[in-house]
């Protein structure tokens, strides 16, 4: 076979996926509310999208240009296109949709010409009091070159002054949403029933007059929203006098005059204006350049408010005590009596904090480690990490600099904590640490012991109330110990290290994949009963691919539940007809990585913080742990079981990829993130986690 039949186009797949989040904005079973805000999540993705996929396959072709070209990156960059562009239009038709279904419950989003003069007085008021002292326009004229410091995707308005007909300035006006919201709800105008809302970038438009008026002599203003996304990749200097961290500051700073690779503008702006904007921005001829509607930025919708009646939006789900830990006097003691597997945001995130503060002054404690990729703004992890250095307890922070996005936020906190007297560490120069452990070693009975937090979601309290993930804490002595042995070898990488239990990325993931994967292909070849089930984000590398299409070629049934990117082709005769994939998108962000294998009954079951993707498997720290607590293994099946059942979110990932849903037929009506809440609830309910 070919390998377009084998194999679907990463990016390609990755659109797949962001069309599934876009159809939860189209379901009218979703609340109307968290469908707005699904729109404002598939914007955010999209920008990401472009800003780091979209990149490299610009990348790619300018890079190989003087070598004949890349004629497969510029296919594919078609491809992409053509596929944001049919995504566009339905995301435009939805939007349409849920105003016409805002208007129905009294919720109106208005602009600056559906305004009673009672109201306009007020926003004059409101801009003049608040807006006004954070707009400085950008003056678009020879002088000028917006493309060295126009912000990555923040909305601006591009405006227009004409005078007897002719144009005479082009300005840009940045929506300054870091100091005030998006949407602006209104006074109340006639019924009190009638909640209207406003954008912040129509009060601008509102009030273009109350900007310009006095400085240009102009008949006619006119504003069209425009937004610009850069290539979020940076190089990092070689210069072996500067730290990491200023090689890392350095880096960002080129990612704010980067490379473009999206312009998208309303629809309505002049030919005029777009020829003058493409040719100061250095639009390329590679770059996206998409009409739109009036308001961009749509990742602000994610915080849309709800200003009408509770069920426009999701019940709550209040998280859950684990009471595995009731009873103990500490968490220490409870983790000693048996393995604890949380499973977040089901679980309280706070039984992760409480047991980082509590070793922070607990005399017993003499050191703990952590990785750092993620964690929230105000965390209350890293005050803990402080309070314990200022204990006397010897704290090792591995931070890592380079999570995407979050890089700068990571300098910030690896200053503050060195500060503190922390010792921060920043790993492999080759290698992203993404693995999520934490080890606190404690002297019980003159003895060390230690205690570890192994799990597949990041150390952050705020992603842990939306994303799924596991959590294991264990004291498991041999475990523990190849857990002190990951915080070895990422401090001196040049050692050996042998790990029986962990998978450890990049020592010897792919070799223990390979040896379970060929485990069951044997099995099923010698007619003993084999399988694989697989809980995933992302299976994009091939290698592992070709081991799944031969295991299924075998017989091996193969389930697997991958919520992003899926490069595989499942269902096709001759090749994967034994494979079944299923995604499901609904209410918080499928992020844990989970794999059984059969093993002739004796299954092995793993949680990990690695995808199947090559980064993960060969060019990244990361750490999978097997779970060898019968009562927790069973959880985890029980878990996944519920979700391969699920008949109301899940999608089958076909070979084309179309994202059907699963379809129900005759079973009964099964919300998968619901059930596995319900089921947990009931397991808490029973005395001690029974």
């Amino acid at each position: 076979m070919s390998t377009d039949q084998l194999y679907v186009e990463k990016e390609l797949s990755w659109l797949a996926f962001n069309e599934r989040v876009l159809q939860e904005a189209m379901d009218k079973t979703v609340p109307l509310i968290e469908r707005v805000r699904f729109l404002g999540i598939f914007s955010s993705n999209q920008d990401e999208f472009f800003k780091v996929r979209v990149s490299d396959v610009k990348r790619r072709i300018l890079i190989n240009e003087e070598h004949g070209g890349d004629e497969e990156a510029k296919v594919l960059l078609r491809a992409i296109q053509q596929k944001v562009l049919s995504l566009g239009e339905a995301f435009d038709a939805t939007y349409r949709e849920l105003l016409l279904a805002l208007a129905r419950h009294n919720i109106f989003l208005v602009n600056e010409n559906q305004l009673s003069e009672p109201i306009q007085t007020w926003i004059d008021i409101f801009f003049k009091e608040k807006v006004l002292r954070h707009i400085i326009p950008i003056l678009l004229n020879k002088e000028v070159n917006p493309a060295k410091f126009l912000k990555d995707e923040r909305t601006y308005l591009a405006i227009e002054m004409k005078k007897q007909g002719q144009v005479i300035q082009y300005a840009l006006v940045e929506v300054p949403t870091d100091d005030l919201p998006r949407f602006i709800q209104l006074p109340p105008d006639g019924t009190r029933r009638r909640k209207q809302i406003m954008l912040l970038d129509n009060i601008i438009r509102l009030n273009l007059d109350n900007i310009f008026r006095g400085f240009f002599n102009y008949d006619e203003i006119s504003a069209y929203a425009v937004k610009l996304t850069r290539d979020a990749e940076y190089d990092l200097s070689d210069q072996l006098d500067m730290s990491l961290v200023d090689k890392m500051s350095d880096g960002l700073k080129q990612r704010l005059t980067a490379m473009p690779v999206r312009f998208v503008y309303e629809r309505e702006m002049p030919a005029a204006m777009i020829s003058f904007l493409k040719l100061k921005l250095q639009i390329s001829s590679y770059d996206a350049i998409i009409p739109g509607g009036r308001y961009h930025n749509f990742k602000d919708f994610i915080g849309f408010p709800n200003v009408g009646r509770d069920y426009l939006e999701n019940g709550k789900l209040p998280a859950l005590d684990c009471r595995d830990f009731d009873g103990f006097v500490n968490a220490f003691d409870a983790i000693k009596q048996r393995d604890i597997l949380l499973y977040y945001p089901y679980h309280k995130f706070h039984h992760f904090t409480e047991l980082v503060r509590q070793a922070a002054f607990d005399p017993a404690v003499t050191a703990m480690r952590i990785n750092i990729y993620r964690v929230a703004k105000k965390s209350r992890i890293i005050h803990s990490l402080i309070d314990a250095a200022n204990n006397g307890k010897k704290v090792t922070v591995v931070v890592e600099l380079r999570a995407r996005f979050d890089e700068a936020a990571n300098i910030d906190w690896a200053n503050i904590l060195t500060d503190a007297g922390v010792r921060v560490v920043f790993g492999v120069p080759s290698l992203k640490i993404h693995s999520k452990l934490c080890l606190i070693t404690r002297m019980e009975n003159g003895e060390p012991v230690r205690y570890a937090h192994i799990g597949t979601g990041n150390f952050n309290e705020r992603t842990a109330k939306i994303y799924t993930d596991f959590s294991l804490l264990t004291c498991h002595p041999e475990i523990t110990a190849e857990v002190e042995s990951v915080f070895e070898y990422i401090e001196y990488p040049y050692r050996r290290y042998k790990f029986n239990h962990l998978l450890v990325s990049p020592i010897n993931s792919r070799r223990q994949l390979y040896r379970m994967l060929d485990n069951e292909i044997a099995n099923a070849k010698a007619g003993l009963e084999s399988g694989i089930f697989l809980k995933i984000n992302n299976l994009v590398d091939r290698d592992l691919i070709n081991r799944l299409y031969a295991a299924g070629q075998a017989g091996v049934p193969i389930q697997m539940i991958i919520r992003g990117m899926c490069a595989m082709r499942p269902g096709v005769p001759g090749l994967s007809e034994n494979i079944k994939v299923v995604s499901i998108i609904d209410r918080f962000l499928e992020h844990p990585r989970v794999m059984v294998f059969h093993n002739k009954g004796n299954q092995q079951i793993y949680i990990s913080s690695a995808d199947w993707m090559t980064r993960n498997i060969d060019g990244r720290i990361e750490v999978g742990t097997p779970i060898y607590d019968d009562r927790l293994r069973q959880r985890i099946l029980d878990i996944l079981d519920l979700q391969w059942n699920d008949t109301t979110k899940a999608r089958m990932i076909d070979a084309e990829q179309k994202n059907e849903y699963v379809k129900r037929g005759n079973r009964r009506k099964l919300r998968s993130q619901v059930a596995i809440y319900d089921y947990l609830k009931q397991i808490e309910e029973k005395s001690g986690g029974q």
